[in-house]
């Protein structure tokens, strides 16, 4: 009854945002990707930009797609044409339960993306609530959706304004009992160039390097205030900065073991040039006083902070992402002289496979890595989050395949917390395929068409089944 009474909440909530629409997915209406910004600021348009994750970046050496075909020996008669063995592929066991809670028992939440588009989706909304406990806004959370350029301008105290409707939207996900990752604070991409100059003009001069520290600090005590006062507990974590460090030496200074970059393709980021190098370190210590504050007022508030980032699991990025959390962590002492453990957990973005392309895809190569990555950041003393998961597939005739790569994906992450819990949440942003999608849509590079645990429809597939059986094991 009560997963029914749910259901009735949500039907009754989604059909009034709805209006009749039943479809899982819009072409024009991407669901996921940092990359893709689906909503747009109140002034400024952000839904025609171009990819962030770097292409080169993602890319495997090219991994076998289909059968390699031998020939008889020359001087055979008749020669057949002889096609080498498949692999042989285990079979799907269509196992009842959820999803997320098989992943409770295995010691982790289960998320997935919501953005203003899905949440009027009566088909997806639905299996929102029946399979997850944790969602994602796509883009509504981020600084270039909520900041308002004319309010800006007019605030006396010259202070940022900031419009909140859109992503309180999302976040009214918590009555179906539903938590919420906090999705971004800072990110220099796709970052309003107006928020760093004078009067919050278009082309006016930048502001000093102690306006900028105002600025931010107020923003992001606003931001996370806001939530919590209005949405108590539902925002159960912050990522604080998103993508901070860059992909090659063009983009950060070669003397910096952060790599924190200084650029991002040909645009400067701002965070770094007025607020300094330590603009990652401030950020954290600006969330890590306004958590505090709030926990003063109230014991119960629970909010973890995190540094998010995608290629998390390559080694050389890892590493340097390990620098990261450890700057961040000796950035600041306590009354008594201790540093402060400003950042509390690492997101580890997990877009596997080939970018745009079938080449690098459900190469099992990457599950190691991925293992590696987690025990890394583990011994950092900070929780991880796997964030923004897609299992890239382009090729639909490799539906069996891709459903076994997700399965032997998630032994992995259970066996990851059977003596240790390593391992705290799982978001797949990819969730749902999307065979309309084309090249030159920014999801179908950053998902893919076929990366999905559910059809276009939100039905279960194979690879669904999948994972809820590697969720679900148990010992002999």
């Amino acid at each position: 009854m009560y997963k029914l009474g749910k259901k009735m909440i949500a039907g009754a909530c989604c059909l009034a945002l709805l209006f009749g629409m039943a479809g899982c997915k819009t072409t024009d209406a991407p669901v996921s990707g940092d990359a893709t910004p689906g909503v747009t600021a109140p002034v400024e348009p952000t839904a025609t930009v171009a990819p962030t994750k770097s292409p080169e970046a993602t890319k495997t050496p090219e991994a076998t797609a289909t059968p390699e075909v031998t020939t008889a020996p020359e001087g055979t008669e008749n020669p057949e044409p002889t096609e080498a063995p498949k692999p042989t592929l285990e079979p799907v066991v269509k196992l009842e339960g959820t999803l997320k809670d098989a992943a409770m028992d295995c010691g982790f939440s289960f998320g997935t993306v919501v953005n203003a588009y899905t949440k009027r989706d009566l088909n997806y909304m639905m299996m929102v609530m029946d399979e997850f406990n944790s969602v994602t806004a796509a883009n509504e959370m981020k600084a270039y959706s909520m900041l308002n350029q004319s309010v800006s301008q007019a605030n006396p105290d010259g202070m940022p304004a900031i419009d909140f409707s859109q992503a309180d939207e999302i976040v009214s996900t918590e009555l179906l009992g539903i938590g919420v990752r906090g999705h971004v604070l800072v990110w220099d991409a796709y970052m309003l160039d107006w928020f760093f100059r004078e009067g919050y003009t278009d082309n006016g001069p930048y502001v000093d390097q102690a306006t900028m520290k105002k600025r931010l600090q107020y923003y992001i005590e606003k931001v996370i205030t806001h939530f919590e006062t209005e949405f108590p507990g539902v925002v159960y974590c912050w990522d604080v900065v998103n993508e901070a460090v860059g992909d090659s030496e063009k983009d950060y200074d070669a003397s910096d073991a952060r790599h924190i970059r200084t650029l991002r393709g040909a645009t400067e980021n701002q965070f770094y040039n007025i607020i300094g190098d330590d603009y990652v370190e401030f950020s954290f210590l600006c969330a890590k006083d306004v958590v505090e504050k709030l926990q003063r007022q109230n014991p119960e508030v629970s909010i973890t902070l995190f540094y998010n980032d995608y290629n998390a699991y390559f080694p050389e990025k890892r590493d340097s992402i390990c620098e990261v959390v450890k700057s961040i962590n000796s950035y600041a002492k306590d009354a008594n002289g201790n540093y402060r453990k400003l950042c509390e957990g690492v997101g580890l973005q997990s877009y596997i496979g080939g970018y745009g392309e079938q080449a690098g895809c459900l190469d099992e190569s990457h599950i190691e890595m991925i293992k590696e990555a987690i025990e890394k950041y583990h011994k950092l003393g900070v929780e991880v989050h796997v964030t923004e998961m897609a299992v890239r597939n382009y090729d639909e005739k490799l539906m069996a395949e891709h459903a076994e790569f997700c399965g032997k994906l998630f032994d992995m992450y259970v066996a990851l917390n059977e003596k240790e819990k390593k391992l705290t949440n799982i978001s797949i942003w990819g969730i749902t395929d999307d065979p309309s999608l084309g090249e030159w849509n920014d999801n179908y590079r950053q998902n893919s068409p076929y990366c999905g645990l559910f059809d276009k429809d939100c039905k279960k597939k194979d690879a669904y089944y999948k994972v809820l059986e590697a969720m679900t094991k148990t010992e002999e």
